[in-house]
């Protein structure tokens, strides 16, 4: 384990996905540095078994600039990033491999035939898991990648992946925050009133496993300060496991200023198609690369090809 991750709340997530057997992956779209050092790590952990789908030429470059033997890992050849796409679906649909790893691809171009022919019963959405040291435990963030304009329906199915997700990696009972501008319900401000539905969607026992509450703002939600200046009487305020965003613009820019100004490290997954996508954006470390291999066996362990 690098020291960086030993040091994290990752360390635990990472300890307990090394005790799996290694997770066959393709990674799709492998001609680049940071994809591959990922890779290789995941490898080197014995997290999983890589197949690198990508234009054989700038594959073997990247191998070469890390001292990876040209044999190390089987090669698929391909022609574009689309081609790659295809090539990684089929090969999950066929059991060759158990998740996928997003390279150098754009998101919605890999997305395309996964939700084409990978979908389950559940909804795919996209969970950022972030440790950083502004804030006390491991924070998840969700959708920040997937589902662009979520109406109430599709944000119950992804706060329930999320919720799920939680407890696979140790939280037993997350605390959801719901985000808004503002932590009261205004007709004005349509996330506020999909915040309190979800909350009492909750109590209610339609949304399983956590406590949710909501509306609330970003700094109501993680800053036990602000919620104490505000007289906010909440459980969840202040301590919240689970930030649920109100829609793909709000989650990226969240999830990325943490990253770039609170020195997050941010594991990126995709639950909810027959195998877990590691998804971080395409210029992410490799050690968010690495805790996310971790978490996508974590999750093949817990959900098989049932939903992941």
């Amino acid at each position: 384990m690098s020291e960086s991750i030993s040091a994290s709340r990752f360390a635990t997530i990472f300890e307990l996905a090394r005790q799996y057997p290694p997770l066959p992956v393709a990674v799709v779209d492998a001609h680049e540095l940071q994809v591959m050092t990922g890779a290789m790590e995941a490898s080197d952990a014995g997290l999983i078994e890589p197949i690198l789908l990508g234009p054989r030429a700038q594959v073997e470059a990247v191998c070469q600039q890390l001292d990876c033997p040209l044999d190390r890992f089987p090669i698929i050849p391909v022609a574009s990033a689309a081609e790659a796409a295809e090539m990684g679906v089929q090969l999950a649909k066929e059991g060759k491999v158990e998740a996928l790893i997003k390279g150098w691809i754009h998101t919605d171009e890999l997305m395309r035939p996964v939700l084409r022919q990978l979908r389950t019963a559940r909804r795919v959405s996209h969970v950022f898991i972030a440790d950083m040291p502004a804030y006390h435990k491991l924070l998840f963030i969700t959708d920040a990648a997937i589902n662009i304009t979520p109406d109430l329906a599709i944000k119950t199915e992804i706060l329930q992946n999320a919720i799920d997700l939680a407890r696979i990696l140790g939280v037993d009972r997350p605390k959801v925050a719901v985000l808004s501008a503002i932590e009261l319900v205004k007709p004005s401000i349509p996330s506020t009133l999909d915040a309190a539905c979800l909350s009492k969607m909750a109590q209610r026992g339609q949304i399983m496993n956590a406590e949710v509450d909501g509306p609330l703002a970003f700094d109501n939600a993680i800053s036990r300060d602000a919620v104490k200046v505000k007289q906010i009487d909440s459980t969840v305020a202040g301590d919240a496991d689970i930030l649920l965003v109100p829609d793909l613009d709000a989650g990226n820019i969240l999830a990325k200023d943490l990253e770039y100004l609170a020195g997050a490290t941010l594991a990126g997954i995709v639950i909810g198609a027959m195998v877990p996508l590691i998804l971080t954006s395409r210029s992410s470390p490799a050690n968010a690369r690495l805790i996310s291999a971790a978490i996508a066996v974590l999750l093949h362990q817990h959900w098989g090809r049932d939903g992941v």
